[in-house]
């Protein structure tokens, strides 16, 4: 099969879609691999690493979506690659389809087959694909969050982490799974005091069994969120629905209950945001400010630190591509069910429910 991997045009997206060490796992399966010239060099990934390992190397995108029969990439298709995918072309990437209705539609009349490392799951019920970059978005929330603090940038003014005689900041984490709980080793190991609200009381038994005594577990309804956004100083939104729009678990009138200069750190942002004044961020323009909150939701967080995030992506894609590149997608889906699940879109057609769901023009 040919594979091509395009550079990611998406704003600050500094991940490429595969390291050169997957790309040699691919061509030692006899693919051919085309990428496009200085893909990865904001990743510390050079051409002549690429040609190393095996592949070809293209100067322009449209020349890589002209030639291939599957793009491995990272961020969604945006509106000036629309026009490049090809009928039947397989698109293997994050899509989020859910939060964004232009972009189901583009992939739809595309043709093209729409995989999405989101939604594949293991034999447990897990987002194999997804859970690496919710590890890092998870790590570097608290990061983001603990500079958004400081006065310069419109926060309290407040170290997260405290000094000797002054207390620590608090930390309140929507959700327990992965982002929130690497939020929360984070947080706690600055010392912040934290507490983490999910709805699964086996999320919450499993965080207070390993989370250190400075992380308190709380169960999540709208009463014990309007109590606690009162109090602390930073916010995680950590939640996620499989394929669906993210629930509003802070409405915009809680803002006004807040801290004035408390930052909130919506990483369900690629899912539409848990909270109701999010709305999409850039690295370039990361924050904004409403009722004296700090805004924080950048939709490719993991995007800032992109050589780990390369790694850890190709880490776990790399035995999907393999198989749908040997196989073929349709036999490699049939003989996976857990891949299966990662089929969005095929050949024009949604053929998963909750993004039939998300959109009213959907049937």
């Amino acid at each position: 099969m040919k594979i091509g991997i395009p550079k990611e045009i998406k704003n600050n997206e500094s991940r490429v879609g595969m390291t050169p060490g997957g790309v040699f796992e691919l061509v030692k399966h006899n693919h051919e691999v085309f990428v496009q010239s200085t893909a990865g060099d904001n990743s510390g990934f050079l051409d002549e690493a690429y040609v190393d390992a095996g592949a070809t190397i293209l100067e322009t995108i449209e020349e890589v979506y002209a030639i291939a029969e599957m793009i491995v990439k990272v961020k969604e298709p945006i509106q000036e690659e629309y026009s490049l995918i090809k009928k039947g072309q397989i698109v293997f990437t994050y899509f989020h389809f859910a939060s964004s209705e232009p972009l189901t539609k583009a992939m739809i009349e595309s043709g093209a087959v729409c995989i999405a490392y989101e939604t594949v799951e293991d034999k447990d019920g897990g987002l194999p694909l997804l859970t690496p970059m919710s590890e890092v978005a998870g790590r570097m929330s608290i990061q983001q969050g603990a500079k958004y603090l400081e006065k310069p940038v419109k926060g309290r003014g407040l170290l997260l982490g405290g000094v000797p005689g002054v207390p620590p900041g608090k930390v309140l984490i929507l959700g327990a799974g992965v982002v929130g709980m690497q939020a929360a080793k984070m947080a706690s190991g600055l010392g912040a005091q934290v507490t983490i609200l999910d709805v699964d009381m086996k999320r919450l038994r499993y965080a207070n069994d390993v989370l250190p005594n400075n992380c308190t577990t709380l169960f999540s309804n709208e009463y014990n969120i309007r109590e606690f956004v009162q109090t602390h100083d930073l916010i995680i939104g950590g939640v996620l629905l499989k394929g669906k729009k993210a629930p509003n678990l802070i409405t915009r009138d809680m803002l006004k209950t807040m801290k004035s200069g408390a930052v909130i750190v919506d990483v369900a942002v690629d899912q539409g945001g848990c909270v109701e004044t999010t709305r999409p961020t850039t690295h370039e323009d990361p924050i904004y400010i409403i009722d004296e909150i700090v805004h924080y939701s950048v939709a490719n967080m993991p995007g800032a630190v992109p050589y780990t995030s390369t790694i850890a992506l190709t880490n776990v894609t790399t035995a999907y591509a393999i198989k749908i590149a040997n196989m073929g997608w349709k036999k490699a889906l049939a003989s996976d069910p857990g891949l299966q699940k990662g089929l969005n879109i095929s050949e024009g057609e949604v053929v998963y429910k909750e993004i039939i769901e998300a959109f009213e023009w959907a049937s």
